[in-house]
This record gives C-alpha cells, sequence and structure tokens, in this order.
C-alpha cells in the first residue's frame, strides 16, 4: 500500500481510545512545554499517559518527578517506563517498589537502547536482567500491575528474522504483559501483517499501533533510519519542499497522520497511542479529526430525545 485509503471519520461516543506518551525535561522551559501539552491534552480523556526512562536510570529522578506531579495535579493515569540497561537487578526491583509507593499501577516494560544510542550493541548487565521478557516477569513479581510492552512490525533492528521477533513477544505476555505498544510505522498493511503473524503464534493481547505525528521530517526520517522503520516514498513527496515551511510542514503532520488513523480504524483498530514529542498540537488536532473531543465540549451538549 502506497497510500491510506480515505475514510469516514467515526461518531463520536464510539470506542476509539487514545494514549499518549512523553518524556522527562531537562530544563525549564523543557519543563513548561511539557506541562503547556498536559493541560491541552488531559480534556481528551487519555486511556493513560506514559513517561519515559532513560538508559540505566538516567533519568530516573526525573521520570518519578512527572510521574508524581501527573498523579497530584491531574486527573490522568500514569504509565511508567521502566528499562534494565546498565542496571542491576536489585536496582531495577527498587525502582519498581518506588513507583508502586508513589501509587503507579501502570508500566511500560523495555529492555531499552545502549547508553551510547540507537543502533549501539546491546550487552546486558552481569547481574540484570537480560531483556524485556525478563523485566516483565519482575514487575509481575512484585504486584498486579498493567504491563505494557514494546512491539516491532518491521522487527527489532537486532532480530535475525520475524520468527525470532515474535517468540520474544510471546515471552513477554507468557510472563505477564497486558498490551504491546508498536515501534511507529507509516504502512498500515506492514502493521496488519504484524499482527496477523502474533495471533498466529498464540498473541492475543491488544497490539496498539504507536503513531508518531511527524513534527520535522528530516528528524523523523534520520531516526526511522536508526530504529528500522521505513518512510514510504509517497510520504517524502507529502512534506518535500516544506522545510523551511513550518506552517505548512504542520497542516500536512497533521493531515497525514489523521489519514492513517483514519484508515486503521475502518481496519478495526480502536486503540492509538501517539508519540507526542511533549508537544500538543497535532496530537490534539488528529484526536479532533478522529472524533475525540474535550471533555468540556462534551458535557455543554445536550442529550439527544428520548
Amino acid at each position: 500500500m502506497s497510500r491510506y485509503r480515505f475514510s469516514r471519520r467515526p461518531e463520536q461516543g464510539g470506542k476509539i481510545r487514545v494514549s499518549f506518551e512523553f518524556f522527562p525535561p531537562k530544563t525549564e522551559e523543557m519543563e513548561r512545554r511539557l506541562w503547556e501539552t498536559v493541560e491541552r491534552l488531559a480534556p481528551l480523556r487519555p486511556d493513560f499517559v506514559s513517561v519515559t526512562y532513560g538508559a540505566g536510570g538516567s533519568t530516573r529522578e526525573r521520570t518519578a518527578r512527572t510521574v508524581r506531579r501527573i498523579l497530584e495535579e491531574t486527573a490522568l493515569t500514569p504509565a511508567a517506563h521502566l528499562t534494565c540497561v546498565d542496571a542491576d537487578r536489585e536496582s531495577v526491583d527498587a525502582v519498581i517498589r518506588d513507583f508502586a509507593a508513589m501509587g503507579v499501577r501502570r508500566f511500560v516494560a523495555l529492555r531499552g537502547d545502549p547508553a551510547e544510542g540507537v543502533g549501539a550493541a546491546y550487552r546486558p548487565h552481569p547481574r540484570g536482567y537480560a531483556n524485556g521478557a525478563e523485566l516483565v516477569a519482575a514487575l509481575a513479581r512484585q504486584g498486579d500491575f498493567d504491563i505494557s510492552v514494546s512491539a516491532y512490525p518491521e522487527k527489532h533492528p537486532e532480530s535475525p528474522d520475524f520468527a525470532t521477533d515474535i517468540e520474544m513477544l510471546k515471552r513477554k505476555v507468557d510472563n505477564g504483559a497486558t498490551r504491546a505498544i508498536t515501534q511507529f510505522f507509516f504502512d498500515n498493511d506492514v502493521y496488519e501483517r504484524y499482527v496477523e503473524r502474533a495471533r498466529r503464534a498464540g498473541i492475543y493481547i491488544p497490539i496498539v499501533p504507536g503513531i508518531l505525528p511527524v513534527h520535522n521530517f528530516t528528524q523523523m526520517q534520520r531516526f526511522a533510519g536508526q530504529c528500522g522503520a521505513h518512510v514510504p516514498a509517497w510520504l517524502a513527496e507529502r512534506f518535500q519542499g516544506l522545510e523551511h515551511d513550518a506552517a505548512t510542514h504542520q497542516l500536512v503532520a497533521a493531515a497525514v497522520a489523521a489519514e492513517q488513523v483514519l484508515d486503521l480504524i475502518e481496519r478495526g483498530v480502536e486503540d492509538f497511542h501517539f508519540y507526542t514529542m511533549n508537544r500538543a498540537d497535532l496530537a490534539f488536532a488528529i484526536c479532533h479529526l478522529i472524533g475525540i473531543r474535550p471533555a468540556v465540549e462534551q458535557a455543554g451538549r445536550q442529550p439527544a430525545a428520548a
């Protein structure tokens, strides 16, 4: 498939659910932007919002601070990311206990990328959890948590083949994972084939598509190359010539992502996870286009006559 099929917008009140991903801010300015984003997206009533976690706990304190503030200052349900890169089992278990004591009941369990960055060789900590499946098992031992894990429609760059990739996902599910969230992708046929592979392997948990609104096409293309996500030629054509036209780039990005989501809805998908990059505008616009509106707006509507 080179382009998405046109779809009609689903009726409000349907089963479409969304979640949003944030990363912990490094500076005061980034903190301000994050909370502006949280406040903008909160009225859309996401199923949950996740907060990323750096390799070896490099953002541990900032992640915990962000999660705590979401718990204390909003009605949102936070999911704390957790990785096992460059950390021993005792340290990871302590982080789980800290989050649980804070009131966190949802986690996104990821092996994580090496501290050197995407593409560097992964080496398990000699006294740590070796992979995402072992990390899921550690979470399941410590509490009755909702555990999301990663999935790769175009397979993980380190996997030799899809069979190996699917087998790892199966191990995560067997150890207690309750949901998989995919790496971003732009070809919906690829996602659909991946889900079919997973179902044939006996994996029946929800496999939620991860949607990346394209805030900056050049940066996205570079990152996609690092993580093995294919960028179709037709998508590159959509953004061609917009390097110095931010306003049009924004409009095209919203249209492209909305088309992708609407096409997935027609294929029966009901849950979507948006990688927001701590920016609200595109995620908010896409949600509007698929019929998800702020709670305030819905409260003002009159019920239909009986």
